[in-house]
């Protein structure tokens, strides 16, 4: 069986210990961080809280998640799509890494996606996701994650805004602001 990367749907505040279990176990698993700026009365400081709340991102076979949704008591559930388990592009994990790199104060938003049943003899119904996966404006950068029907906005920094790159696809996107 092939590993893939699958979403699974933690308890309020459980991402971490999920992730330190998981790590335990020698699974690899994926939870991006966001940090956020702070202002209080006599400084600043940096926040770091869960990107996707109660996600957390685990790459192994699908016999494997499973069962480790079953033995892990902070894990919910597994997200489904389609009666299965959503099985999240590796080239969207990898544009999720480089995003959150690069990048601070990151906004998610739902986006609406559009979905084009293509009929297989074969497979059935298959579902082909279509959606842009980078967009740039003059101060914000946008990336559009389609199988997790999200975007991540950012806003560019000073230093982020003459020249910055992103591999999606196994290509390097420039862009320039």
């Amino acid at each position: 069986m092939q590993n893939h990367w699958y979403v699974v749907y933690t308890k309020p505040c459980c991402e971490r210990k999920v992730a330190v279990l998981l790590n335990k176990k020698r699974i690899e698993n994926y939870f991006p961080l966001n940090y956020k700026r702070s202002q209080s009365f006599v400084r600043k400081r940096i926040i770091e809280e869960p990107l996707f709340k109660s996600y957390l991102f685990v790459k192994t076979t699908e016999i494997n998640i499973i069962t480790i949704t079953k033995q892990i008591k902070n894990i919910i559930s597994l997200l489904h799509w389609i009666g299965k388990p959503a099985i999240i592009n590796e080239d969207e994990i990898i544009a999720i890494k480089e995003f959150t790199n690069n990048h601070q104060e990151i906004r998610l938003e739902k986006v609406h996606v559009n979905l084009k049943i293509c009929e297989n003899i074969m497979d059935g119904i298959s579902y082909i996701m279509d959606g842009k996966i980078l967009m740039a404006k003059p101060r914000a950068i946008k990336l559009n994650l389609p199988s997790l029907g999200f975007s991540m906005t950012a806003r560019m920094d000073d230093q982020n805004i003459i020249r910055k790159g992103i591999m999606l696809n196994k290509k390097e996107s420039l862009v320039q602001s």
